[in-house]
């Protein structure tokens, strides 16, 4: 089966005079993905979402929506909400639908959807200036709905939220994703938000994309590590080896470190103790995706590279 991809960047660089903010970027979002674009602050994320909406012109590159060149009919399906949204303060939510309703021919059944769907269908005359800024967030990407797109990019849709703010929009974007089937395209600096709802997701660092990953492929590099610490660690390798068929052990600074499921420690221990090796530490950790972002940045002097889906 031929993927169906709806996104598709093609060596995208951005620069500002000698200054290289995007780097070669070639992303791939496939059609229904919830693709979460993960980096630090000025890492190149809201450059890369204004490049790819014609918002900001590439230096070099091209971009490929719904597999066909970009063009403004391409872009008629694409909606957005870059930074914060652009709302009438001094307007009500519904008066603010109405306004952007008429750039894309919206009905009045829309704007009743999509307020309804975002929760703010009973704000009545309350005025957009008195709205926190999760209800801000909310009314923004109501907007960005107007139009039924079939990609939404957002950025930094969760920043400065409370967690109820958060799982407010995680929600909504988890629902009109499975019952619209609308793809998303969600940058964010936040790794622990967008791993709730992201299925792959984009490393990018310096301008540059470090991989592209999909949330199984992350959640197995990400597995359990049984450490033991022993009186005679080299001839417990060998144990390991022989009585449980563990090859990939690592022993570091006299801490064997072994890639295995937490059930099967206290197996290892008896098997280590039984062939008269002290153990006098063993527990169980984790590999945390924050860990795995930050090896493949570099930021723990782990090599990087570039990669796609696997």
């Amino acid at each position: 089966m031929v993927e169906e991809f709806v996104l598709r960047t093609y060596g995208l660089t951005k620069k500002f005079g000698n200054k290289t903010v995007l780097n070669n970027l070639n992303l791939s979002i496939r059609k229904g993905d919830i693709y979460g674009f993960i980096g630090p602050n000025g890492a190149g994320k809201t450059t890369a979402m204004k490049v790819i909406l014609d918002l900001l012109s590439a230096s070099e590159g091209a971009v490929e929506l719904f597999g066909q060149p970009r063009s403004s009919g391409c872009l008629n399906r694409v909606g957005s909400l870059i930074e914060s949204p652009g709302l009438y303060t001094g307007c009500t939510a519904l008066e603010n639908m109405k306004r952007f309703a008429i750039l894309c021919d919206a009905t009045d059944d829309d704007i009743r959807f999509y307020l309804r769907m975002v929760g703010l269908e009973t704000v009545g005359n309350k005025k957009v200036g008195a709205f926190s800024l999760g209800m801000k967030q909310r009314l923004g990407i109501a907007i960005a709905l107007l139009g039924n797109p079939e990609l939404l990019i957002l950025d930094e849709p969760v920043n400065g939220l409370d967690p109820m703010g958060m799982r407010d929009v995680r929600d909504i974007i988890q629902f009109i994703n499975k019952e619209k089937g609308v793809t998303f395209f969600i940058s964010s600096h936040l790794l622990g938000e967008l791993e709730k709802i992201a299925n792959v997701y984009g490393i990018i660092n310096c301008g540059m994309l470090i991989e592209e990953v999909t949330a199984e492929a992350l959640e197995r590099r990400c597995g359990f590590n049984v450490v033991v610490k022993c009186s005679d660690p080299e001839i417990a390798l060998e144990v390991l080896k022989q009585k449980f068929s563990i090859e990939n052990a690592i022993l570091k600074n006299g801490v064997i470190t072994i890639p295995a499921d937490p059930a099967v420690s206290a197996k290892i221990n008896e098997g280590l103790v039984t062939s008269g090796i002290a153990v006098s530490e063993l527990g169980v950790n984790r590999i945390s995706y924050e860990d795995y972002l930050l090896n493949r940045m570099g930021t723990l002097n782990v090599g990087s590279g570039v990669g796609q889906y696997v």
